[in-house]
């Protein structure tokens, strides 16, 4: 079957395009085709064999459908290939400067509506993706540093480990912990109690992690009264912010540097609180 093919070019770096493009909370942000239709859920698991689906309808609730299928391909951040759940396939590929991001689209068919309407129903889509993008606020990259006298392994070991890890966050929250794993890919919560006794944070993925050398968090959504939200509610905001730590061997000692992604909102939040919670860390390593 002939696919159709449908392109744009984005003015942003690859990996901002690619977690606008797959993380539920922007999903329901920019996929509509025009006005009068929005997405009101998105659920999105981006691995091979993984399933996605969102729920698309007329803002006059005459109308609605599930957008949905399986992921055959992902290669973060240059291809994606799934299969539509009516057995239909989509191939789209990012290709990147420093500064911009062509994405290519093809896919096949469908046989009840002439392939020029569908053409531009898709095309809109991608075109409202890209003004979505494009108009984004900008996120700020804070950056901290600690030197700790105490070998890389180990410094690794007890920011990760659940009893140390509970003791140096616990500058952000006295209740603070973690639930999941530190693997490549997995999930993972960071959770807190409030005031009411009531459970929040943050739904997160590990992006990367190389043992003794890097981590990188992905957080995707929150969570408030223990309650997973992904979209709405403010999350598009920061959906997709990174929170990276390296370990960099300094004769026996490791200069550990954090670098995270931060909104204006926080930001003044952050840059009082982190460096405290460095310290502590710094304190439990070199115990």
């Amino acid at each position: 079957m002939e696919k159709i093919i449908i392109e744009t070019t984005v003015m942003a770096p690859s990996n901002k395009v690619w977690s606008l493009f797959t993380i539920p909370a922007h999903i329901t942000q920019w996929s509509a085709a025009s006005d009068d239709w929005h997405t009101t859920k998105a659920e999105n698991d981006v691995r091979e064999g993984g399933r996605f689906s969102s729920r698309m309808e007329a803002k006059d609730g005459s109308f609605g459908f599930d957008f949905s299928g399986t992921y055959t391909l992902v290669k973060e951040p240059h291809q994606i290939n799934y299969t539509l759940d009516d057995n239909r396939k989509v191939e789209i590929k990012f290709t990147s400067d420093a500064n911009s991001t062509r994405i290519v689209q093809a896919f096949e068919p469908e046989q009840t509506n002439p392939k020029e309407m569908q053409q531009m129903g898709w095309q809109a889509i991608l075109d409202n993706f890209k003004k979505y993008v494009e108009q984004k606020g900008p996120i700020e990259t804070l950056h901290f540093e600690i030197k700790i006298d105490a070998p890389s392994e180990k410094v690794f070991r007890l920011m990760t480990e659940e009893k140390s890890y509970n003791e140096w966050t616990a500058m952000f929250n006295e209740t603070s912990r973690f639930e999941g794993s530190w693997g490549k890919g997995s999930k993972i919560h960071f959770l807190g109690t409030d005031n009411e006794g009531k459970t929040g944070g943050m739904v997160s993925r590990i992006k990367e992690n190389i043992p003794n050398q890097f981590i990188s968090i992905e957080h995707l959504g929150e969570i408030k009264d223990g309650i997973e939200i992904m979209s709405g509610s403010g999350v598009e905001a920061w959906a997709g912010s990174l929170e990276n730590y390296s370990f960099v061997d300094n004769n026996g000692a490791t200069l550990l540097k954090v670098d995270l992604d931060s909104n204006a909102e926080f930001k003044d939040y952050f840059e009082g609180i982190w460096p405290k919670a460095l310290e502590k860390l710094k304190e439990i390593c070199e115990r």
